[in-house]
């Protein structure tokens, strides 16, 4: 019996089980009035009393029922969110080996971008789109060819052109998952300069998304602090005095103002691979 019931529909669930109970109430409670022998008026007031205790005790049971399925629904939506999030993380350090990335890149800036949205003020479902975007900030780039990606010196206009198509080849990639349409602020638009010199819309300022905006501190900041195949890692204090002259201009000044105000609790988590979760 046990088993056939747990294959019922959750909602069919409910419904039999208080029609069961609302059957049973009002059959043994009407005959156990009527054999205590009452006047019509002291029936009628039992009966409302009657009626009033069901009401309360059934709204206590349909409580106890849609909350428990409810919390069984949101333990199944979790488990989901993380296999996904499992199976996105495994093709992002593929993808980082292909494009030989620094060793946890992708990783990296998420917790960062994560750590410093929140303090930016972020937090529940936007919070969860800040990390899969800033995890998947370069998934265009798998449309490209190696021989742009990796090229160990400076692209040429033609090769410049391909490059900065991924943030648009990234949101046409996202689009097609709708639990990550929401996602696409940092993929397409972080490499949108505050003072509208980026691409690929040429957004300025608060045009940009703020999510965008956070995540594109980071990345400047791991740019510089990590080595790449073009180019060898800069000294700390060189990395912050860049961030300090791009403000007003590449990036939005309230965000590296916040980043440099935590900056070593943030370079903490970027490097402590124990808060990737």
């Amino acid at each position: 019996m046990a088993g056939s019931m747990v294959r019922i529909k959750p909602q069919l669930r409910i419904v039999l089980i208080y029609v069961i109970l609302a059957w049973t109430w009002v059959f043994f409670s009407d005959r156990l009035l009527f054999s205590l022998g009452y006047d019509e008026h002291t029936l009628s007031m039992l009966h409302s009393a009657k009626a009033g205790f069901y009401v309360l005790c059934t709204g206590i049971l349909l409580y106890w029922l849609i909350g428990r399925d409810m919390k069984r629904l949101d333990r199944l939506n979790h488990l989901l969110l993380t296999g996904n999030e499992q199976s996105l993380r495994a093709l992002v350090s593929a993808m980082d080996i292909r494009h030989k990335e620094t060793r946890d890149h992708s990783e990296r800036v998420m917790r960062m971008t994560v750590a410093l949205a929140r303090l930016a003020g972020l937090d529940g479902d936007a919070l969860r789109h800040v990390r899969f975007g800033a995890l998947l900030h370069d998934i265009g780039k798998l449309a490209l060819p190696d021989a742009i990606l990796i090229k160990p010196g400076p692209l040429d206009a033609e090769e410049m052109a391909i490059m900065r198509t991924h943030p648009t080849l990234g949101r046409n990639l996202l689009m097609r998952t709708a639990f990550l349409r929401p996602a696409i602020d940092i993929p397409y638009a972080h490499h949108e300069r505050w003072d509208g010199a980026g691409y690929p819309r040429g957004l300025r300022g608060e045009e940009i998304p703020l999510a965008a905006r956070i995540f594109s501190v980071v990345d400047v900041w791991d740019a510089l602090s990590f080595p790449r195949v073009y180019k060898p890692a800069w000294p700390e204090s060189d990395v912050l005095d860049y961030l300090r002259r791009a403000a007003g201009s590449q990036l939005d000044p309230q965000v590296v103002a916040l980043f440099l105000q935590h900056y070593d609790e943030l370079k903490a988590i970027a490097l402590d691979e124990r808060t990737a979760d």
